[in-house]
């Protein structure tokens, strides 16, 4: 099966979306319309290992924490140390 080309101007259109969001309810009734209350569970669990990693917390403590299976902490790990530093941002910015 061909795998799906990603469409940067799709995603482009998105990023556009959530940045005119203006406050907390607003980004809930848009991302509770966008996605399915799996994918939104999914999205902040992911959002919370990787705060908690870079709290230093043990895998163990995660995994019974969030319900996160070893392989997401992996995955989140990893993008942690080599990926864009878009959860430094948003943790950087949630401290001030």
């Amino acid at each position: 099966m061909k795998k799906p080309v990603i469409n940067s101007e799709n995603r482009q259109f998105l990023y556009e979306a959530i940045l005119k969001l203006e406050n907390l309810e607003e980004c809930e009734a848009f991302f509770e319309d966008l996605c399915t209350v799996q994918e939104l569970e999914s999205i902040s669990q992911r959002l919370v290992v990787a705060k908690l990693l870079t709290e230093d917390k043990v895998y163990t403590d995660i995994v019974e924490r969030t319900g996160a299976s070893t392989a997401t902490i992996s995955r989140v790990n990893r993008t942690l140390h080599y990926g864009n530093d878009g959860y430094s941002i948003i943790f950087d910015r949630i401290k001030k």
